[in-house]
């Protein structure tokens, strides 16, 4: 079981880059799925999380405003709308899928994805 992530790429500061995550062998129903991000040197960040059951959403305060999560059921998909990128934006994105926990927490997740890369040049 594992998602696959894509839709990273190059883009200048300013862009939008929209990032997509599959589940291999299961479906998202019922699971908290969320979006990290690490970038060279630092620790893995959160970025968005969105509740099955309590049906929230949450973000990292540096991504605010800017980006925006979701998942299609129909299509058994998660996306992470990225809009308005900076520089430090940069880091590589991993999707995950959980089912207990706080959803800020790392350690919550049971399924993770090998990561997508994201650049943006200022």
């Amino acid at each position: 079981l594992r998602l696959v992530e894509s839709g990273g790429g190059l883009v200048q500061s300013g862009g939008s880059l929209k990032l997509s995550c599959t589940p291999s062998g299961f479906r998202l129903e019922g699971y908290t799925i969320a979006w990290f991000r690490q970038a060279p040197g630092k620790e893995r960040e959160f970025v968005a999380a969105d509740r099955w059951f309590a049906r929230g959403t949450y973000y990292g305060d540096s991504v605010k405003g800017r980006f925006t999560i979701s998942r299609d059921n129909a299509k058994n998909t998660l996306y992470l709308q990225m809009n308005s990128l900076k520089p430090e934006d940069t880091a590589v994105y991993y999707c995950a899928a959980g089912s207990s926990g706080s959803a800020y927490d790392s350690t919550s997740y049971d399924y993770w994805g090998r990561g997508t890369q994201v650049t943006v040049s200022s």
